[in-house]
């Protein structure tokens, strides 16, 4: 047994779950917590300058490493609430973050004491479950079931608050069990009976398509997906956001499908007549939760580890409650030696015709000659000159979105976007949290001006821990979407859209990152080539051209006409 404080049995518990990295912000409501990891060497903190950018470093983190990340508020009320935006962040992402911060006294709680806010309601609706703890003695209890909840189907935030009583007061202990003794090891698979419908539906389909989503993606699961798609000699494609599920040079690869993906990929959703997806809802991004972009009379195959995601958007065929990689494994052993139809080859070799050509299209339009930089010239430099096994953090926003299918990514997790939440601010953050989780790689953060505006006070953080990521600034000096929204249905009567910033490469020296400045495509190239080997954070500012505007959710304006 050992005594301890509430604020050094957080620590023990961190050090059992075998923590790396704490993200998070100093407060005095938690100075037990930051004394105890003052004595753990091995957790490194990382001091932030804002717990909402910390919140991304620890959902880049979790995503790119599959382990949780862990945020820590160190005051309650102010310093807390600042974690409403990430970690609603994260929750659309079903990103596993612990989150910890300080909380009242419990004798002054109702007392409009100072600071006081009730952290317990304000954090229900964002995460997948919060608590309060109680006690000292329960505190290893809390954190490891805040782990637990965390990491458990479907994955997704927790927060744990943490009053200044319970962290000074102290209690006897037992040596924590390790997670291994408690976690589940096993994923579910799907039933013979599911199976054997699912090959049938297959097999006798003409133009089959697989969707891999999230659920392969996070999970590693590419070859598992692929040797599917092999087998049946399908084209794959995948969900928006996650372009990087699959290599991108495999030959059944189409790339991002629906209404923000690439024109082949989208297409193929919309003929098929058999769809098996793959961990994916079909939900927003998809589908906009429309015929539009998925084919009415197809046969949709659903494999999810969500259960209430089953057939909740579109009606399914077949529903399966399971793990997407260890499905696609059974498929692939059931459909074993199956005998190809003529009409899926040809669909097949229909559709590699056509990825043949949209790639030779989009290298052929592409305007790397224009001053100032179009998008597309851009995206074509950044094809040619960035590495390999790069991997890349975007904001939402219009350049965000045409630049999410018009990069190629290698390998899987090579690509951290907002997803279904939106937010412009978080690719620089989250690279942070990514570099940490995969330092071997080189990470590439996309932002527009106002995004990077909004966190670039983390460039101390990045300096002060050498964290060498490398921010393109696609400065275009305005809120692109919004902009091109007024240009096209409000008569271009512009109010809010545009923004003035200092030049991004000085500011960045100030900080004592690298700074570089390009306003032609020649000019990016040889400054991602420097920042890339610079050995130090590195900020490029872009000249991007202000008019190169695109309204993605034309949709949302079809009552002005448009």
């Amino acid at each position: 047994m050992k005594t301890l404080s509430g604020g050094q049995a957080v620590v023990e518990a961190l050090k059992v779950e075998e923590t790396k990295f704490v993200f998070g912000l100093i407060g005095s409501a938690t100075m037990e917590i930051f004394d105890g990891l003052y004595d753990a060497p091995e957790i490194k903190f990382i001091g932030v300058h804002d717990e909402r950018t910390g919140t991304h470093m620890a959902d880049g983190y979790a995503r790119a490493s599959g382990q949780p990340g862990v945020v820590l508020a160190g005051q309650n009320g102010p310093g807390t609430t600042n974690l409403v935006t990430g970690l609603a962040q994260a929750k659309a992402a079903f990103s596993p973050v612990v989150s910890l911060s300080g909380a009242l006294s419990s004798g002054h709680v109702y007392r409009d004491a100072f600071q006081e806010v009730d952290q317990q309601a304000l954090f229900q609706p964002i995460t997948k479950k919060t608590w309060t703890a109680t006690s000292c003695d329960r505190v290893p209890e809390m954190v490891r079931e805040a782990f637990r909840v965390a990491t458990s189907p479907r994955q997704g935030p927790v927060q744990l608050n943490l009053p200044r009583d319970v962290l000074s007061a102290q209690a006897d202990f037992a040596d924590l069990q390790h997670p291994n003794a408690y976690r589940p090891c096993s994923k579910p698979a799907a039933a013979s009976s599911d199976i054997d419908r699912a090959a049938g539906l297959l097999k006798g389909a003409a133009r089959p398509v697989i969707i891999a989503g999230g659920g392969i993606k996070n999970t590693g699961g590419a070859a598992q997906a692929l040797a599917l798609a092999e087998e049946l000699n399908c084209p794959i494609a995948t969900s928006p956001g996650h372009g990087d599920a699959l290599p991108f040079g495999h030959p059944l690869n189409a790339g991002q499908m629906g209404p923000r993906g690439n024109p082949v990929a989208s297409r193929l959703v919309k003929e098929a007549d058999v769809i098996l997806a793959l961990g994916t809802r079909l939900g927003f991004n998809s589908t906009f939760y429309s015929y539009d972009n998925i084919n009415r009379d197809a046969a949709i195959i659903q494999v999810e580890l969500e259960p209430t995601a089953l057939g909740r958007y579109f009606p399914i065929e077949i529903g399966i409650w399971a793990d997407a990689p260890t499905v696609a494994e059974q498929l692939t052993q059931a459909l074993c030696r199956l005998e190809l139809d003529q009409k899926v080859k040809q669909w097949t070799a229909i559709f590699q015709q056509d990825r043949a050509a949209y790639l030779a299209k989009r290298d052929g339009d592409a305007d790397v000659h224009s001053n100032p930089i179009q998008p597309s010239g851009l995206f074509k430099t950044l094809r040619d000159v960035l590495p390999q096994d790069a991997a890349i953090t975007m904001d939402a926003g219009t350049l965000c979105l045409q630049a999410t299918d018009a990069l190629n990514y290698a390998q899987p997790k090579s690509l951290f976007t907002p997803l279904d939440f939106g937010l412009v601010g978080f690719s620089f953050a989250c690279g942070l949290g990514v570099k940490l989780a995969m330092p071997e790689r080189p990470v590439i953060s996309l932002m527009g001006d106002g995004g990077f505006g909004m966190t670039v006070s983390e460039l101390s953080t990045a300096v002060d821990h050498g964290i060498n990521t490398v921010t393109l600034v696609m400065n275009n000096k305005c809120w692109g979407a919004e902009k091109a929204y007024q240009r096209d249905f409000f008569g271009e009567r512009y109010i809010g859209a545009d923004v003035s910033s200092p030049p991004f490469d000085k500011l960045a020296e100030l900080y004592g990152a690298a700074g570089f400045r390009a306003e032609t495509n020649a000019q990016v190239r040889e400054a991602v080539e420097a920042a890339l080997v610079c050995g130090k954070p590195a900020v490029v500012d872009i000249a991007v051209d202000p008019s190169a505007l695109y309204s993605f959710r034309r949709d949302s304006f079809k009552h002005r006409g448009g």
